[in-house]
This record gives structure tokens, sequence and C-alpha cells, in this order.
């Protein structure tokens, strides 16, 4: 299968020169996203409302490549202030749960943000 570029108006265009995400030989490579809304504007709320509209994210560009976050095998999380890091873990159940992808959770010096996600997941078979 040749690699495919992903796009959706449901969730934020790209801030740079990549792709929401790309698919190739049955897996889909998602992209960080962050708490921005599909129209690109950024939310600076509490950080639960960033959070989730971040997995929200990235579960609209999951869904508009025919695959959903049950399928995420990894999971990138960057946070800039690992005090959230409970409370991010809380909201990702939501998400992610029961059957939890390999995780790796790091600190990063975020560019006006408190969250940002990527992920790895398996395409359905027909894809």
């Amino acid at each position: 299968m040749p690699k495919q570029l992903i796009a959706t108006e449901a969730a934020p265009p790209p801030q740079g020169p990549y792709s929401q995400a790309v698919a190739a030989n049955g897996v889909l490579y998602l992209s960080g996203q962050g708490p921005n809304t599909p129209s690109g504007e950024r939310v600076t709320g509490s950080f639960a409302d960033q959070a989730r509209l971040t997995f929200e994210n990235l579960r609209a560009v999951a869904e508009a490549a025919g695959t959903s976050l049950a399928d995420a095998v990894r999971v990138g999380v960057y946070l800039r202030d690992m005090s959230n890091f409970e409370e991010m873990n809380a909201i990702y159940t939501e998400f992610f749960g029961p059957r939890f992808p390999a995780r790796t959770t790091i600190q990063s010096d975020l560019p006006g943000f408190d969250i940002e996600v990527d992920a790895v997941v398996l395409l359905p078979e027909s894809s």
C-alpha cells in the first residue's frame, strides 16, 4: 500500500509542513495534536479542557482514516507540567481504555499550551 495522507476538517489544520496523519502498510501515524479547535483557534482554558480537546482531535483524525483510538498501539503524551500527569491519566482512560496501548509521557517545553499527543494506530485489514 503506498503512503496515503489523511486530512479532515474535523480536526485543526497542520500548523507547519506536515500531515495530520499518514497511512502506510496497515498502520496510521497520527501527528501530534494539541488543544486547537478545528478552525485552528488555540484553547487556553483549564488543563482538563485542553486535554479533552487534544484527545478529541486525535480521535477525529483516526476516524477520518477509518479506524479508532481503540486500535492504537503506541501513544506519546507531551506535558508542559508533569503535575498534570494524574489528571491526564484520568482523561486518557476515557479515550483509550480498557485495552491500553504502549505509551510514553514526557515533560516538554510546549509553546503556549499544556499538552500534545501523537499516536500509532492499526488500520482495518480492508484499508
